[in-house]
């Protein structure tokens, strides 16, 4: 039997040539904890059903606990759900289940038809699931030419995924089955249903929920935490986006082709001024002096403690907007995490004492010279920026600890109005692939960090991991805490960042540790058809990304 080479961690190992990556992966998963669901072979993901006909280097596996391996077990997680779904409610009475918006550890699902939801119906669902898992049924990937696919979309009455596929280039699609339910996904699966073996599906509002382990312990289901304010902001959002009817990619492409960007782009940005004023009168109807602004990485807080300073002149107050980071420590007393590094992320990177102290003596009408952070030298410096507060003065203060109260400690609830602030997209990709919101954030921040402090996206993508292990700890346990949350995310965004993180991706090369992420953002882009960023207001938050925008952002 003819045997081929492979390359692992600088030993050489053969095997008979047509070896599924899967048989492979066998031999090593003793030195994983974790179950391997994927294998990069030659710079590249690969799915393990995948075989060996030739020599070839494997550069290592991806198990649940990996990035693109948690999200292929969730993904595989929702086309199990929705398999079982048919097999118990059946195809006639379902006539849209769509994947909204993520959930805590999970996913909320929103069900259509003349189905209705109960939780005996939903326990049925459930263990419909588990009996799936327990068949242990194969994944199967197979690939269709593309008027195939439009067809049989159309037939499973998939009509948003044979929109999106009008504008798909290629000539063939892959597609997965389950035995006789076949359905689109745009990233990878795990190679059997019987991989998924931690899941929870609750009857949750009006729909479901299905609940799914965190990514660093995969063999794990918590309990649900309840999130009101969050689930009726990206409720809020997906009403809009049914109202304007544009739901998935498929929608925005057909809106941008018909020639009606602009008047989405007017409309989008019209919504997110009304929803401003409606904070800022709220804030001058409470008479609150500190305005506490909070959101992950790139959510737009610059642009939005602008627009929200002009609205409370409009409503005659004196805003002063402050930016936390000029309140950084010098730099060699900056904290290092567990990896030794600089962390910039953790409430200690900030002079607690000094904030405190001048927020204090502003409250008693004393005048202070504020500081400006200089992030060449990495020290503070002073340059008579002195500041007094009247009865018409608010401060309106952006960074990453604003709603934590530690940050604030001396300073009166009473005082403050927080505001949680996040990209928050619930336009999907089609209704069973959502576009996560930790992708638009990430898209937006590699365009801007490339345009305003000239990062590579090696750079940008390298630090992702950090940057979201800071939002975990540091953001989002307080997000909760806010008196208002707004939604920056905009519809049409990811087609007018297309253009700018595109050329950026493609800078990667395949021996770079980031080529693999880079690979699934260009895939995802191309979804996408691109809009030209000229006729974009020169307030917008997009702009703060993408350049040209009438504030120093």
């Amino acid at each position: 039997m003819e045997k081929v080479r492979i390359r692992y961690k600088e030993k050489e190992y053969e095997y008979p040539k047509g070896t599924t990556l899967y048989d492979i992966a066998k031999d090593f998963q003793k030195d994983y904890e974790y179950p391997i669901v994927l294998a990069v072979r030659d710079y590249k993901l690969k799915e393990l059903f995948h075989t060996v006909k030739e020599d070839t280097e494997i550069q290592g596996f991806e198990t649940l606990s990996d990035h693109s391996g948690h999200k292929a077990y969730k993904r595989s997680a929702c086309m199990i759900l929705l398999k079982a779904m048919y097999d118990v409610v059946g195809r006639e009475k379902l006539d849209k289940v769509k994947v909204e918006f993520s959930m805590g550890d999970g996913y909320y699902i929103s069900v259509k038809g003349s189905a209705v939801l109960t939780e005996d119906l939903v326990s049925k669902i459930k263990a419909r699931m588990r009996e799936l898992v327990d068949e242990d049924i194969t994944i199967v990937k197979k690939s269709y030419p593309i008027d195939k696919v439009r067809e049989m979309c159309s037939e499973y009455g998939m009509m948003d995924k044979e929109r999106l596929f009008h504008y798909r280039i290629s000539s063939s699609v892959n597609m997965y089955s389950i035995n006789d339910f076949t359905d689109y996904y745009y990233g990878f699966m795990v190679p059997s249903t019987g991989y998924v073996k931690y899941f929870d599906l609750v009857h949750y509002d009006e729909g479901l929920l299905l609940q799914l382990p965190k990514r660093l312990s995969p063999l794990e289901v918590r309990e649900i935490k309840e999130t009101p304010r969050l689930f009726n902001t990206m409720m809020d959002a997906t009403k809009w986006n049914e109202i304007m009817r544009i739901e998935t990619v498929g929608e925005l492409n057909d809106q941008i082709s018909a020639g009606r960007i602009n008047d989405i782009i007017l409309v989008q940005e019209a919504l997110q001024e009304s929803k401003i004023s409606e904070i800022a009168r709220e804030i001058v109807k409470e008479k609150k002096k500190f305005v506490m602004i909070a959101g992950p990485s790139s959510s737009g807080k610059t642009s939005f403690s602008h627009r929200l300073s002009i609205q409370l002149a409009a409503h005659g107050m004196k805003p002063h907007p402050i930016a936390l980071d000029n309140y950084f420590v010098p730099r060699e007393l900056t904290p290092v995490d567990s990896e030794g590094k600089k962390d910039y992320e953790c409430l200690e990177a900030i002079d607690i004492d000094a904030f405190n102290e001048n927020m204090t003596d502003l409250l008693k009408g004393k005048r202070v010279e504020l500081p400006t952070y200089n992030f060449i030298t990495g020290e503070r410096e002073y340059k008579g920026n002195h500041l007094s507060m009247g009865p018409e003065d608010v401060l309106v203060i952006e960074g990453i600890h604003g709603l934590n109260d530690r940050l604030s400690h001396t300073l009166s609830r009473d005082d403050k109005y927080k505001i949680y602030i996040s990209a928050l997209t619930t336009l999907n990709i089609d209704e069973h692939n959502r576009i996560p919101t930790t992708d638009g954030r990430l898209i937006r921040r590699l365009v801007r960090d490339a345009r305003t402090r000239g990062a590579s996206a090696n750079r940008t993508l390298g630090m992702w991991g950090s940057v979201r292990r800071g939002e975990e700890n540091n953001i989002f346990p307080f997000q909760e805490s806010a008196d208002a949350m707004f939604n920056s995310a905009l519809i049409y965004e990811l087609a007018a960042l297309k253009q700018f993180a595109e050329p950026l991706l493609f800078s990667i090369k395949k021996e770079d540790p980031e080529y693999q992420e880079a690979l699934r953002l260009l895939k995802f882009l191309q979804y996408f058809l691109g809009i030209s960023t000229e006729d974009l207001p020169r307030n917008s938050i997009v702009r703060e990304f993408v350049g040209g925008s009438i504030f120093d952002v």
